[in-house]
């Protein structure tokens, strides 16, 4: 205990010491003094601190795991919160675009934790002789479809606004195909159909919506600003729907053909 206890607390004064010394090296350019505010300072060693203990395991049973990630992202949220108010004031509408690009960053590494350790438990499974079974929140079984997904949230987005460019020969005043068929037609229809053939072959696999909804946000800062962050539930909300609709599907049939025999 007394060790884990200590490895907390150098965790904590490495990266409070590397957050503080990113302040006073990086804050000058985005301030434009030549010296980092105090709060600025221990927000960043705030920060510091609270990712240099990211990656410790907070507990040995799920519950306890989930509500100690859980108050480590509320803290880390709110230093970050915070340490952006210092440079953009209570601009709501960027702030909660920031917080949501954290949230959308916490997920994914613990996405990546979470396959780590799928992993493991499949090739323990595999020494014993046993069936690894279906993987977490079925992210293997979401994978042939991820080509899918990038082409249709982020190929197809830069293709037609350079298709409109080159109809429009330079700025463009009514993106029709990119801000409107694209967004209303083409990314519900295509997430939707795809979410029916996913949900037919593998059930409810959650992390195809999510899939569609994180690869389209870059496209949103790119092409558009904030205010379009909408078109990235316009193509996860109909992913989840016809994913939903392909497992019903698949309940439904092996019904009927039980009842017809």
């Amino acid at each position: 205990m007394r060790s884990g206890k200590w490895t907390w607390l150098v965790r904590i004064l490495i990266g409070g010491a590397a957050g503080l010394l990113a302040a006073v090296i990086l804050d000058p350019y985005f301030m434009d003094t030549r010296l980092a505010t105090p709060m600025v300072c221990l927000l960043c060693a705030g920060l510091g601190g609270a990712a240099g203990i990211a990656t410790l395991p907070f507990a040995d049973d799920g519950r306890q795991l989930l509500l100690c990630s859980g108050a480590h992202f509320v803290v880390t949220s709110v230093l970050f919160l915070l340490l952006a108010v210092q440079y953009y004031g209570w601009y709501w509408e960027g702030l909660l675009l920031l917080e949501g690009m954290l949230a959308l960053l916490y997920v994914l590494i613990w996405l990546g934790r979470w396959i780590g350790w799928y992993m493991e438990i499949v090739q323990l499974r595999t020494l014993l002789g046993l069936d690894a079974g279906p993987s977490p929140l079925k992210w293997r079984e979401t994978l042939p479809y991820l080509p899918f997904v990038l082409l249709l949230c982020d190929i197809l987005p830069l293709v037609l606004r350079w298709v409109e460019y080159q109809i429009n020969g330079g700025w463009i005043d009514i993106p029709v195909l990119s801000a409107l068929i694209l967004p209303f037609v083409l990314m519900p229809v295509g997430g939707f159909f795809a979410g029916v053939s996913l949900g037919k072959r593998q059930g409810v696999c959650p992390l195809y919506p999510v899939a569609c909804f994180v690869c389209y946000l870059p496209m949103v800062c790119l092409l558009y600003n904030y205010t379009a962050l909408s078109h990235c539930f316009m193509v996860a909300v109909p992913a989840l729907a016809g994913n939903v609709m392909g497992w019903l599907y698949r309940r439904a049939v092996p019904r009927e053909r039980g009842m017809e025999l």
